[in-house]
């Protein structure tokens, strides 16, 4: 019987996946038919409560507070700015225009947290001037795309957050730390087939001659800057918690917007607020429905056999490693980093544990993973959304994104074989990389 719910609640799950089925439906619908057949119905009564439980949780107030972070400084014209300091430090050449994209999404991703948001902001405001500089839209797509999706490890990682609630015991600042130099090394493994690309195909001929001046660029530039300084000094000083962070980040973006760079009024913030909201709502359903499927999948064992099973494949901990991140990998195809530490993490846990890796060194793995995912086809999140605002066919990026995601599972592999590119910062900090 218990075997039955077993598989009612996965197949489920993934059968309303395929055939379209929002994702919090999809999780809160599995756990139910789970729950029914596996338990009883006074099981049911358990919905309530567990439904609220993943959500009442201090940390994961942090959420739609970066989330508001995020939207505040691409408002206000932190991009444009940043655009333009970037130009100033790189100067014209050919690929110049390219490695501005590139540099910008690392920065974006500093303030955002989100690879999605992240890809929008930038393509909105440097698809123009790349196009007018001899760039072809399916390239401009895809290394936007791709850069931003540096965001899932750059601080302040939503995706990172979730994952220190998921796996109780994790210090935040720990895996913050962790991400941030297999971020830069994964935006500098980006950046290397965008310039090569740029030369070869001879784009950003018309970027003209003229570098605009550094010092007045810095200048206008620091206050967008600035933002990462505060978010990872507060955190480091000890300053602030990370929820702390959030408010204080929401606190000092209202500040650029309305009295530094004066580009927001009352309506401009009400929208922001608004617009954050709805992201954020969406964002906190997957999440509460998510951990009623966690624990009707708990509850009846599921996971610990699922493990068992996944255990048994082989004693070789590298071919276990192998076959968890192909399986993150598809994921991260079709899902958001989000839903998939959600939905993958009370599974992955059981395994971690038994061969004894460090949970700081495999969310970073597993975030490189997702990433990757973000703009590997068919789906292909971030590609998707650039895409869309380039007004190109995804098919036309495929040319270019597959030099990219080789880059970026370069990246992987070296983080991989060389944890320390992930743990040397933390440890240097003093956090627990357990």
């Amino acid at each position: 019987m218990l075997l039955d719910a077993n598989l009612a609640l996965l197949l489920t799950f993934f059968v309303l996946l395929l055939i379209g089925t929002p994702i919090a439906v999809a999780l809160g619908l599995g756990a139910v038919v789970g729950i029914v057949i596996g338990l009883d119905l006074l099981a049911l009564g358990m919905i309530g409560t567990n439904t609220y439980t993943a959500i009442a949780k201090y940390p994961l107030i942090a959420i739609p507070l970066f989330i508001l972070t995020g939207m505040i400084f691409e408002r206000s014209g932190v991009a444009a700015r940043l655009v333009t300091f970037a130009q100033a430090c790189i100067g014209p050449r050919k690929g110049g225009l390219a490695l501005v994209a590139v540099m910008v999404c690392i920065i974006m991703g500093g303030m955002s947290g989100s690879g999605v948001a992240d890809a929008a902001a930038v393509a909105t405001v440097m698809l123009p001037s790349m196009l007018k500089a001899g760039y072809p839209k399916p390239f401009t797509a895809s290394i936007i795309a791709a850069s931003a999706a540096t965001a899932i490890l750059i601080p302040p990682s939503i995706a990172l957050i979730v994952y220190s609630v998921v796996v109780p015991g994790l210090d935040l600042r720990a895996l913050f730390a962790a991400g941030l130099l297999p971020g830069l090394l994964m935006g500098a493994a980006i950046a290397v087939p965008t310039f090569l690309m740029s030369r070869r195909h001879g784009f950003g001929a018309g970027e003209g001659t003229e570098r605009p001046p550094f010092w007045p660029s810095l200048r206008n530039a620091v206050p967008g800057l600035l933002a990462p300084v505060i978010i990872l000094g507060g955190l480091r000083s000890g300053l602030f918690t990370p929820t702390e962070t959030a408010v204080v980040a929401v606190a000092y973006g209202l500040i650029v917007g309305t009295l530094i760079y004066r580009t927001m009024g009352l309506r401009e913030i009400y929208g922001v607020l608004v617009d954050s909201a709805r992201i954020a709502a969406v964002l906190m359903l997957i999440i509460s429905l998510a951990g009623l499927f966690a624990w009707a999948g708990s509850t009846m064992g599921v996971f610990r056999a699922t493990a068992a099973m996944i255990l048994s494949i082989s004693e070789n901990p590298w071919v276990i490693l192998a076959l968890v991140m192909a399986v993150v990998l598809i994921a991260g195809m079709v899902l958001d980093g989000v839903s998939i530490f959600l939905i993958a993490m009370p599974l992955l846990v059981p395994i971690v544990n038994a061969l004894g890796w460090s949970h700081v060194w495999f969310a970073v793995v597993m975030s490189i993973n997702i990433a990757i995912g973000q703009v590997t086809p068919p789906v292909a999140v971030n590609l998707m959304v650039t895409a869309r605002i380039a007004r190109v066919p995804m098919e036309a990026t495929f040319r270019y994104v597959g030099w990219l995601i080789l880059a970026m599972a370069v990246a992987l592999l070296l983080v991989i074989v060389f944890p320390e590119i992930a743990l040397w910062l933390p440890r240097a900090l003093g956090y627990r990389i357990s």
